[in-house]
Order: structure tokens, then sequence, then C-alpha cells
């Protein structure tokens, strides 16, 4: 099984209360995903996060199709870091860590996933030409919305 990796790093002028505000609400990742993706949350207690918490949501990440993802947040120390991993969905692994470090004039926001695709050898084919491209973009345009709403340093 073949574990691929993304990490990527964007620091932001805001302070670490105001950051973990934002990442630590669910209902902001809907702002900072592209809209073509289809993310609706269809199922989230009203309650500050919490290890064990689970999340159910709509997505349509690749061609069209349309699919429930849930995930559970597995770690969680407050203005540190959070771990979300996937329990149903299109990955056979998905565990994304979200780290925030305080930095001169800012935030450093952090993430690190770590992933396998399902189908063995047809996903490892698929990922350079669709799946990686596509987690890119996905985080490139987050990259964006987050200039957008907080500025940069």
């Amino acid at each position: 099984m073949k574990i691929f990796r993304l990490e990527k790093s964007q620091d932001l002028p805001i302070t670490i209360e105001e950051c973990w505000e934002f990442f630590s609400n669910p209902s902001n990742l809907k702002i900072i995903t592209p809209d073509y993706m289809g993310f609706e949350i269809i199922d989230l207690e009203k309650t500050k996060m919490y290890a064990g918490q689970i999340i159910k949501y709509n997505v349509t990440p690749l061609l069209g199709l349309n699919m429930n993802w849930v995930t559970e947040i597995s770690h969680v120390k407050k203005n540190s870091f959070f771990v979300d991993e996937q329990r149903f969905g299109p990955y056979k692994f998905w565990h994304h860590k979200h780290k925030f470090e305080i930095i001169e004039n800012g935030i450093r926001v952090i993430d690190i996933l770590d992933y396998c695709l399902p189908l063995g050898p047809i996903g490892k084919l698929f990922h350079p030409i669709l799946i990686k491209p596509k987690l890119e973009e996905i985080f490139n345009y987050r990259e964006r919305k987050l200039i957008e709403i907080f500025g940069q340093i």
C-alpha cells in the first residue's frame, strides 16, 4: 500500500486565537473549498471541536461524482493542532493534520496530508494525472481564499 503525502504551509497575519476560531469551526470548510466541489456539511453537532467528533459531508471531488464523506476529528490540542481522519469516503486512507505555529507577525498554518488511494495499482496510476493535481488545486484555492479573508504577511 503506497501512502502519499502532501504538505503545505501558509503564513497569515492573525493571532493564534483568530486562527483557532476559524480553522476549528468545520462550517468554515465550505468557505475555503472550491464551489465546483459542491461541498455541504450534512451532519454536524453545533459544539466546539473535540476528539471523537464525527462530521458528515456531501462532496463532488472528481468527475462530477457526488458522494458522502465521513470524517472523525481524532486529535485536538487547542491553539496548536487537530487531526481529521476519513472514516468513509473516496480514499482508502486519509489522515490530515492541521498545525498552527506562532511566528513573527502572525501564524504559520501547516497542513500535512497522508493518504492512500483505493483500487491498488489502478489508483496509483491515476495519482499523478488526476488525484495529486486535484489536491494541489484545492489547496491552492484555499491559500488564495485565506489571503482574501486575512491578508498576507
